[in-house]
């Protein structure tokens, strides 16, 4: 029976019902971390043999003759650059291999073009009164967390199941030269899950905006995650770009952070030549070189884009029973309550939910007080605030599934107990 069509005794029953099973599972004290997209041990431990490849001095060189332990190679390795480039389809001159972490590379892309503009800036963005940023919603915290610390105003932009709402972003961007860039996740959004459809990324490489040095931040975090047997594909948003003549337009992120090692990964960026020589020119100062020797320690051991999707099945063995068990919780806890909506992603790391309208943080209160830490609510959106207080981001990776288990049983009691709470208002 929906929740919203009980009356008045019979949704006191069931709130003083949810109210006795919510306080003893509290009354248990159980501590439980479902906050981030974290991978788990089991997960971590598949790459283990990585640091196997290396048995002298001589394996520590690159196929062309480079010495990864010294100084040289600013822009990646070319052995990196092939197996990346192959990856992300592009080509070796239109990539550079960074550290471990593919949002320093947005962090610092951002912060050189407050400071030095970007290829066809007609000036810095910090010499701008105003600097805008497109932000789909729900979408990445730590997207927002990016703009919010450089002062970039954010505009929400609708999410729909084929991505963002282009009609909004055409809108937008070709009317505003203060609009300098779009955040994008394109195949399993974070944290809806949602894969762009072909039209959407068409839409993307026709955008005519009015900033000459307007950027489209295109995260292909999850570009191997895959979940299913049918996994969801997208297509190639710089081949849409050099078909338009507007390749300078699009910078391509990604990383093997949940892959390899989250803490020790490699992490990459890819665009135009002009925007990579631009780039490179400033990293040049920044930096002699990345970490070469982790560089070719993930070629030697992945060898290829097969090797690669190979691994990630491994991945898929070990988290998609954990997602299964959410979404199946929720489907038999509190599907035929009406009171929660959620999507149920292909890939990526996350399970987007809905409650009833300002119920969220609600939610994440009852759950924190019972033991079970959850992201913030708001946190899928910039400045954290969700207008309508009703996104939770669920990361079911982590925790192993008994602690998984016991984690969704007080989700769902909590969800039961804030919504009957708010409709008894």
């Amino acid at each position: 029976m929906l929740l919203t069509e009980m009356n008045k005794e019979e949704l006191s029953a069931f709130r003083s019902e949810c109210e006795k099973e919510y306080e003893g599972y509290k009354a248990k004290g159980m501590k439980l971390d479902m906050s981030r997209g974290k991978p788990s041990t089991e997960q971590l431990d598949l790459a283990m043999p990585m640091f196997d490849v290396f048995t002298n001095a001589a394996s520590m060189l690159t196929s062309d003759g480079i010495d990864c332990r010294n100084y040289g190679c600013l822009t990646g390795i070319h052995d990196a650059k092939v197996l990346f480039g192959d990856l992300l389809g592009v080509k070796e001159e239109e990539l550079i291999i960074g550290g471990n972490s593919s949002l320093a590379m947005m962090f610092d892309t951002v912060s050189r073009a407050m400071t030095h503009g970007l290829y066809g800036s007609e000036k810095p963005w910090g010499k701008y009164d105003k600097v805008k940023f497109l932000c789909p919603v729900p979408g990445y915290d730590r997207h927002f967390a990016i703009c919010e610390s450089f002062g970039i105003e954010m505009i929400n932009i609708p999410m729909h199941s084929d991505g963002p709402d282009m009609d909004m972003i055409e809108k937008l961007v070709s009317e505003d030269e203060t609009v300098k860039g779009i955040w994008c996740v394109p195949l399993y959004s974070n944290p809806d899950g949602i894969a762009y459809s072909d039209e959407t990324v068409k839409r993307f490489a026709n955008l005519s905006p009015k900033a000459s040095d307007f950027r489209i931040f295109w995260d292909n975090a999850y570009c191997v995650h895959h979940l299913t047997d049918t996994p969801d594909k997208i297509l190639n948003i710089f081949d849409e770009c050099k078909k338009t003549g507007k390749e300078d337009m699009v910078l391509i992120f990604a990383s093997t952070s949940k892959i390899s090692f989250s803490g020790a990964g490699v992490a990459i960026m890819a665009g135009s030549v002009n925007n990579m020589k631009q780039i490179t020119k400033l990293m040049g100062i920044q930096c002699i070189s990345y970490d070469k020797i982790n560089q070719l320690r993930h070629v030697k051991y992945f060898k290829s884009v097969d090797g690669i999707m190979e691994h990630m099945a491994k991945h898929r063995a070990i988290i998609a029973p954990k997602f299964n068990l959410v979404l199946d919780m929720l489907d038999s806890e509190v599907g035929e309550l009406g009171i929660l909506e959620w999507n149920k992603p292909n890939g990526g790391y996350f399970i987007s939910v809905n409650t009833l309208e300002g119920c969220a943080k609600r939610v994440v209160q009852l759950c924190a007080e019972a033991g079970v830490v959850l992201t913030s609510a708001g946190a899928t959106f910039p400045y954290g605030k969700d207008p309508h207080d009703r996104n939770i981001r669920i990361a079911p990776t982590y925790p192993p599934l008994a602690e998984l288990e016991a984690a969704m049983k007080i989700f769902c009691v909590s969800v039961k107990l804030a919504s009957a709470e708010n409709l008894s208002k």
